[in-house]
Parts: C-alpha cells; sequence; structure tokens
C-alpha cells in the first residue's frame, strides 16, 4: 500500500512538472511577440491588419467597454509598461494617459492628422455641455475622416517597421491593402450621399463632425461631442423643432449610450431610430463577429442613406 501512495505522488509531481513545463513553453511563445497598446478602436485596427500575427495587441480599452467612462486596471498598465509600442488617439480623447508610467515614448496619432476645429454654434454647444472635458475646441472623432485613416496607417506602418525590420515588406504590402480598402470607402460615401432629399442627421451627440463635412450633410445632436451629458428641456425641444421642420424620419444614437431620451423624442415626434456606430470602441459581440472598421462603416453608410432620403 505504501508503494502505491508513493507511486501516486511521484505521478502528480510529475504530471505538475509537465504543466509547468508547457506553461513556460507558452508564456516562451507569447514573450516573443512584442506588445503593441493600442487606446481606440480605430487604432486596433489597422494595427491588426498592417502586423497580422507578428505582433500581440493590447487593447487599453477592453471591447464592450465606453470610451468616455473608461478606468484604468493595473493588469491593463503593466501590459502597457511592457509595451515595445503604444499608440494612443490624443485630442483629448484620453485623460487617463497622464497616470501611466511609459517604458517607452508613448505615440500621439492626432499629430500626425487633420484636426476639426469647432465652429459657431458647435463651440457653444460644446463649451455648455463639455466643461469638465479635455477636447478643448476640438473634435477628436478623426478616424472618421478616411483621409486621416490612412495618415495613421502610413505611421502606424512606419512604427512597425522600426522594431521589426524584418516584416518591412508585408507591412508596406498590408498598409497599402488597408489604404485601398479606406479609397473604395470614401469611393461609396461619395456616390451614394451626393444626393440626398434631407442632408440633415439628428444624434444623440455629435460624433459625425468629420463625415458630415466630407460629404456635405449636418449634424443635430442633443449634447454637443460629449455622449454622457444630460440634455436639456431645450435641448430636446430644439431637436423636435427641427425634426418637424426638415422633415427627418430616422434619428440615431450610439452604442454604449442612453437611448431613453432619444426613446422619448422618437415616441413624441413619431419617427424611427437607427444606431449609428461612431467606432470609438465595438461591443463584445461584435467583437465575436469580427467586426472591422470597413464592414462598421459601410453599415453607417447604408443608414445614413436611406435616412436622408439619398439617390
Amino acid at each position: 500500500m505504501k508503494i502505491f501512495k508513493i507511486v501516486a505522488v511521484l505521478l502528480v509531481i510529475l504530471s505538475l512538472f509537465l504543466e509547468l513545463i508547457i506553461f513556460s513553453s507558452d508564456t516562451d511563445k507569447q514573450s516573443a511577440k512584442p506588445l503593441v497598446s493600442v487606446s481606440t478602436f480605430s487604432l486596433y485596427d489597422i494595427t491588426k491588419h498592417i502586423a497580422k500575427e507578428s505582433i500581440e495587441i493590447v487593447n487599453i480599452l477592453p471591447f464592450g467597454v465606453d470610451p468616455h467612462n473608461f478606468e484604468l486596471t493595473p493588469k491593463i498598465m503593466a501590459k502597457i509598461e511592457r509595451s515595445t509600442l503604444v499608440l494612443y488617439s490624443g485630442a483629448g480623447l484620453e485623460p487617463w494617459i497622464e497616470k501611466i508610467s511609459f517604458s517607452v515614448e508613448p505615440i500621439d496619432m492626432s499629430k500626425y492628422v487633420s484636426l476639426r476645429q469647432l465652429e459657431g454654434d458647435e463651440r457653444d454647444s460644446h463649451e455648455h455641455h463639455d466643461e469638465h472635458c479635455s477636447h478643448g475646441e476640438l473634435d477628436p472623432h478623426y478616424w472618421l475622416d478616411f483621409d486621416n485613416m490612412k495618415k495613421m496607417a502610413r505611421v502606424i506602418s512606419n512604427e512597425l517597421i522600426a522594431i521589426l525590420p524584418k516584416n518591412k515588406v508585408m507591412y508596406e504590402k498590408n498598409r497599402d491593402t488597408y489604404i485601398k480598402m479606406l479609397n473604395s470607402l470614401d469611393s461609396h460615401y461619395k456616390t451614394e450621399l451626393k444626393s440626398c432629399k434631407i442632408p440633415n442627421v439628428i444624434l444623440n451627440h455629435n460624433s459625425l463632425g468629420y463625415l458630415a463635412d466630407r460629404y456635405d450633410f449636418h449634424v443635430h445632436s442633443l449634447s454637443g461631442l460629449s455622449p454622457e451629458a444630460e440634455p436639456t428641456a431645450s435641448d430636446i425641444k430644439r431637436v423636435l423643432q427641427e425634426i418637424h421642420e426638415s422633415g427627418i424620419s430616422t434619428i440615431f444614437y450610439e452604442s454604449f449610450v442612453n437611448d431613453k431620451v432619444i426613446q422619448s423624442i422618437s415616441k413624441d415626434s413619431k419617427v424611427g431610430i437607427e444606431v449609428l456606430h461612431p467606432l470609438g470602441n465595438i461591443t463584445g459581440d461584435e467583437a465575436s463577429l469580427n467586426a472591422s472598421y470597413e464592414s462598421l462603416m459601410l453599415q453607417n453608410l447604408e443608414k445614413l442613406t436611406k435616412a436622408m432620403l439619398c439617390n
């Protein structure tokens, strides 16, 4: 009986030893890939399509989390600090960036793109609702401009080449493929939004300024640039008046945003409701379905075209 116990103990020890070897091997495989941390879905999408499996991407903002209510966790901070490359949106979108101790200089992508200045009533609405935000007078949703996405793709491919020069040819090829996709999206938007009977969109907060400027339509929002701001009674009255005057038949709200007020406006004005995607982040369900920048922007186009009665 004693021999059997000894054998059993030895088998347990052997099993644990083998698991340790396998775990160490897996850890080595993972650590062989550089960590690249990104703060928004657009940066994730570009990096994923250019780098493919050559790196491990760290989503600073996990899928399913509202970008405007995000709080850093010790686990995410540890991964960021171990990253070889850190990319963040900038333009005041990530005030939490100051809380991180970086081992490498993080790259503020807003310095490489064309930023949209707020004007007129946009600025007034922004000042009224966003007094605690750090956007300043700039619209931080710049990834909704395809030219900006192309600029970011070029910057990111160069940064990837710098850390993994052996993959230069692959990265440049994937970058060119990605830019070709963006050119195709631009062409679709230009064609579909060329002639619209109702060139107006009502949204809970104005995340579509770049698209509106590029394709010549107007955005009327409940709460300026801040999705978490509570609209006032005068905001709601103004939007109801805009619906009545423009003949709008569909109003929009976004993922991660409470739709209570929009639902109330829809009921009062007897118009439909649709979801538009600002692409600051995606939901867990969308991630499991491999949603991409391209697929989500095509969905947005289809909804905009229908709502504005285009072509």
